[in-house]
């Protein structure tokens, strides 16, 4: 598929997705969700990459939120259809098996803090802005935000910013959990991609691993712990555990293979 609101780039080994609709604030119009689910539905799964990092084109916004003038022409059953959408191209990018990192440029705000908290980690700018301001549009978060915004910084704080619509700053976000790092605007990009490489030499079946353990913390269908112990079996049969443990008693860095 040729994209033609994102753009695909490569840093140090790092996949750099970059929502690129900046005229626009790279606000999540059909085709870019179209997009983005093709690449962490069709691509990221086998890339050969270090990780994945998601941000915005230009420096004022991340992703300002969803195209508003696409919600008049819904009808019916289709504003249902087009949350349970953006709900599922959403999980694709929460249960990537290769870390997938924000780094958040700029504003944002409804889709875009949908898109950022979907994300496994979060890098702000100083300039970062994030928000869920739906309720001022008469209209909720459909894109999952209402439940993990609730993960990230707890029911009390989530139920105050999404009932006021307020918009919080990044050293706001990085107190509350929301971001995990803020950085000098400008430096965001290249903190991502440190966090990224931080994980490179790590065993790749063990990453994505940890990933669904914690990710099946939160699925009610699903027993977390249940999921660990079963996930930690299989690994414990891997060349990769065999190599891991190799080299950690010969002292020397390991090589995995994701086998």
């Amino acid at each position: 598929m040729e994209y033609q609101n994102l753009v695909i780039s490569e840093k140090q080994g790092v996949s750099i997705v970059t929502v690129s609709r900046e005229k626009a604030l790279n606000a999540l119009n059909t085709l870019t969700f179209t997009e983005i689910n093709h690449f962490f539905g069709e691509v990221a799964p086998g890339l050969k990459t270090k990780g994945i990092v998601v941000t915005g084109a230009g420096e004022k916004a991340f992703v300002a939120g969803a195209d508003i003038k696409e919600f008049f022409a819904l009808k019916g059953e289709d504003a249902k259809w087009l949350s349970k959408r953006g709900q599922d191209i959403f999980f694709k990018v929460e249960n990537c098996n290769k870390p997938v990192v924000a780094a958040v440029n700029g504003f944002a705000l409804g889709g875009g803090c949908e898109l950022a908290m979907a994300c496994h980690i979060r890098v702000a700018s100083e300039k970062a802005r994030f928000g869920l301001p739906e309720v001022g549009l008469g209209i909720i978060p459909g894109y999952g935000g209402t439940q993990r915004l609730v993960q990230l910084i707890g029911k009390g704080k989530a139920m105050e910013y999404a009932l006021t619509g307020e918009m919080i700053n990044a050293q706001t976000a990085l107190d509350l959990g929301l971001a995990n790092h803020v950085v000098p605007h400008g430096e965001e990009l290249n903190k991502a991609i440190e966090i990224v490489l931080k994980t490179a030499d790590k065993g790749p079946l063990a990453l994505a691993a940890v990933i669904r353990c914690i990710n099946d913390n939160f699925d009610e269908n699903k027993n977390g712990f249940e999921t660990e112990y079963t996930l930690f079996g299989d690994i414990a049969l891997s060349e990769d555990f065999i190599e891991g443990a190799t080299a950690f008693t010969e002292k020397r860095k390991a090589a995995f293979k994701g086998v």
